[in-house]
C-alpha cells in the first residue's frame, strides 16, 4: 500500500509457510490442474441464487494477488440489482452491436464464428452476479493529490486470474465479458475517472442445458506453450 507517511522496510519471517515434499507437490500440482481443467466459460447460467458471502470470498481471494510496489490498483464491483444489471446489458448490447456491425474487422468477426457468439448478451440479467473488474490508473490521498501506481495491467491481469480461479474452486462458472468502448461502466457504477473498466464477469451456476462451443475443448499441448531452458 502507498501512504504518506514514510513506511521503513521490515522483514518479516514468512508468516504461511507450506511445506510439501516432491511428491507432494507433485500431487497438488496435478490436482489442482485437473480442478481447472473442468473450468469452463459458458453463457447459459441458472438464475439459481449465489449467496453473496461466496462473491465475497472469491473477491477477497483476488486481493492477495501480487502488484506492483503493492499497491493493488484493483476495484471488483459485485452487481446484483436486476435494474442495474438489466442496465449494464443495455449499453453492453448496444457497443457490441456496433462491433457486429462491423466495427471489429473481418478477421476478428471469423475468428469468433466458432465460438457462436453475437451482439444479444442476455446472461448479463441471467447470472445472479456481474463483476466488474476496473483498473486504478492512479490513486488519490483524502486531500486529492495523486500518486502513481506500477504495472497496473499485469497486477489486475493477475488478480483477475485469482478471482477466476477462486470461483471456479467455489463451483460457479464465468464469463468473461469485454464490450469495447466500456466507459459507460463507470458512469452505470458511479466510479471515478482514475479507474478504467477492463471486464465484466458473469458469475453463477451453469444452467442444465448448458453448452460450450466444441473449439473452446481444443487446448495447445505442453510442449507448444513451455520450452525448457
Amino acid at each position: 500500500m502507498f501512504s504518506k507517511d514514510n513506511l521503513p522496510h521490515e522483514a518479516l519471517p514468512i508468516p504461511d509457510r507450506i511445506e510439501r515434499s516432491d511428491d507432494e507437490a507433485l500431487e497438488a500440482a496435478r490436482d489442482f490442474f485437473d480442478l481447472m481443467s473442468k473450468r469452463h466459460t459458458i453463457r447459459d447460467f441458472s438464475p439459481r441464487p449465489v449467496p453473496r458471502d461466496i462473491i465475497e470470498t472469491a473477491v477477497a481471494t483476488a486481493g492477495r494477488a501480487p502488484s506492483g510496489a503493492n499497491h493493488q490498483p484493483w476495484f471488483f464491483a459485485a452487481v446484483q440489482d436486476p435494474a442495474l444489471k438489466s442496465r449494464i446489458r443495455a449499453e453492453a448490447e448496444a457497443e457490441e452491436e456496433k462491433f457486429y456491425d462491423g466495427g471489429a474487422g473481418d478477421e476478428w468477426l471469423k475468428a469468433l464464428e466458432p465460438l457462436g457468439t453475437d451482439a444479444s448478451k442476455p446472461h448479463l440479467e441471467i447470472a445472479p452476479w456481474l463483476i466488474v473488474i476496473f483498473a486504478q490508473r492512479w490513486g488519490a490521498f483524502d486531500d486529492g493529490t495523486r500518486f502513481k501506481n506500477y504495472y497496473v495491467p499485469e497486477s489486475v491481469g493477475i488478480a483477475t486470474g485469482f478471482l477466476i480461479a477462486a470461483l471456479h474452486n467455489a463451483g460457479l462458472s464465468a464469463l468473461t465479458h469485454t464490450p469495447n468502448p466500456m466507459k459507460f461502466l463507470n458512469k452505470a457504477l458511479n466510479r471515478p475517472d482514475s479507474e478504467k473498466p477492463v471486464m465484466i464477469l458473469a458469475v453463477g451456476h451453469a444452467a442444465e442445458d448448458a453448452t460450450v462451443p466444441a473449439v473452446a475443448k481444443i487446448k495447445k499441448p505442453l510442449d507448444e506453450i513451455l520450452k525448457v531452458y
